[in-house]
């Protein structure tokens, strides 16, 4: 039996094509979801763009048929807009001048077809369990739970005798295993690009690490690699330079999530800068950087300056491990502040690392690029997949980001657009994947202290 959902505007601001996500159902846009699309069509980023693109879909819709008492969705469902509800009562202090206020009026009037409420609005879903209204999260987008996440990793054993032989031969994927709660061997299901850490069974403090490529378990090719002087300190650094420093052609796309102080961004600078200024091979003509954190897709307009200029501050962290980088004594890093400032700026000003604002990457192709996308937990899906597809040839693009760290209002750790693209990329021979643990980090033995307890 075919039902009744009435969509918020937030879900269109968020996915402007949700509407074909409701397969053979009815849909109804309250009015003032409309008055809002029209209210957010100039608006500068994502929002603006997808209001359009919204408004635009209604309006194909329009020229159909009478949208006030339905038109036919190719999906076989039907949309009409609801404009007659403002005389349905609300509880005294839910006033009906507020629009989340106006749509639950619209599900009230609905009543007898016993509407559903998909929002994004962990507020209004609370105000309709009130009402005794069904809401729900529009799910299209989300993913597994966090715990449930592909990591990219993982712990095996293996025979004494096979352990040995593994930097020579590599491994068959069937010759690693693991114990179950109750001591039984079984045999994980392994993914393409997952890497390993390898245990001899009858050592364990023995270990190996590799990665799956097809059938097999191979040694890491880049575990002897020191990009711009840095040097793996656990299993997950080594892991992430190996994704790091595979070419374009091998791993166009890396991402990786993990909580604060565990390298993300330092190593991926390191391996940017090892490529372009240590062993200039001609790989990459230069590193891209870009932290969409919420401002980004807003407004810089409020800040002084040029482009450049307004986006600094928000880039500071990146210029934070620049400084590190650059000058990698740390006895003698900030002796000289002017000088190693005048560093950091000549690898700017030669066009080597620029920083661009989220605003401004749609439409463009990018090619033989780094492209370092810092902070991804707080783009959406969509914006993941614009970014994703901007892919010329020769680029590589890194994904960096904590889904526990969201900024973003309407994201959350199963629809950020970084724990999306992991579950949806999983498995795809042009993507590797790392999940850094609470216990990498090497910030500080406070920031390691602070992670493992707050």
């Amino acid at each position: 039996m075919a039902k009744t959902y009435v969509i918020d505007t937030n879900v269109l601001i968020q996915a402007p094509y949700a509407l074909h996500c409701f397969e053979d159902n009815h849909l109804v846009l309250p009015m003032v979801v409309i008055e809002e699309l029209d209210g957010l069509k100039k608006a500068d980023g994502e929002r603006g763009y997808n209001a359009r693109k919204a408004i635009r879909f209604l309006e194909k819709l329009r020229l159909q048929g009478d949208l006030l008492t339905g038109v036919s969705l190719q999906n076989g469902g039907t949309l009409r807009i609801e404009a007659n509800c403002v005389d349905v009562a609300l509880p005294a202090d839910l006033p009906d001048d507020k629009a989340d206020n106006r749509i639950l009026q619209v599900c009230l009037s609905l009543e007898e077809q016993s509407p559903v409420l998909v929002t994004k609005d962990l507020v209004l879903r609370l105000k309709a369990q009130m009402l005794s209204i069904e809401a729900q999260d529009f799910s299209t987008e989300q993913v597994i739970p966090e715990e449930e996440q592909y990591t990219g990793r993982i712990q095996c054993y293996v025979a004494e005798d096979k352990f040995k032989d593994f930097k020579k031969k590599g491994l068959s994927v069937k010759d690693v295993y693991q114990a179950d709660e109750e001591g039984h061997t079984i045999h994980p299901e392994l993914t393409e690009n997952q890497f390993i850490l390898l245990k001899a069974d009858q050592s364990l403090r023995k270990t190996h690490l590799g990665r799956v490529k097809g059938k097999k378990i191979v040694p890491l090719e880049y575990k002897k690699s020191l990009p711009y002087g840095v040097k793996p300190r656990n299993a997950g650094q080594y892991f992430l330079q190996e994704a790091l420093m595979k070419p374009a052609d091998e791993a166009p796309l890396v991402i990786v999530k993990g909580q604060a102080g565990t390298a993300k961004t330092f190593y991926s600078l390191a391996v940017g800068l090892e490529k372009i200024l240590n062993h200039p091979t001609g790989e990459y003509r230069r590193i891209l950087i870009c932290r969409p954190n919420a401002q980004f897709d807003t407004d810089i307009g409020f800040l002084p300056g040029d482009e450049q200029e307004k986006i600094s501050p928000l880039m500071r962290p990146v210029i934070d491990n620049l400084e590190q980088l650059i000058d990698a004594s740390e006895e003698e890093r900030y002796d000289n502040e002017m000088e190693l400032k005048g560093k950091i700026d000549e690898i700017f000003d030669r066009n080597l690392v620029q920083t661009e604002a989220l605003n401004f990457i749609r439409g463009r192709s990018f090619i033989k690029t780094y492209l370092i996308i810092d902070e991804a937990q707080n783009m959406t899906p969509n914006q993941i997949k614009s970014i994703i597809t901007r892919a010329g040839k020769g680029t590589k693009i890194i994904l960096l980001g904590d889904p526990n760290q969201i900024d973003k209002p309407f994201l959350d750790e199963r629809t950020n657009g970084l724990s999306y693209a992991s579950e949806k990329m999983k498995g795809s021979p042009l993507c590797f994947q790392l999940t850094m643990t609470a216990d990498e980090c090497e910030r500080s033995e406070l920031a390691l202290d602070a992670i493992q307890r707050l």
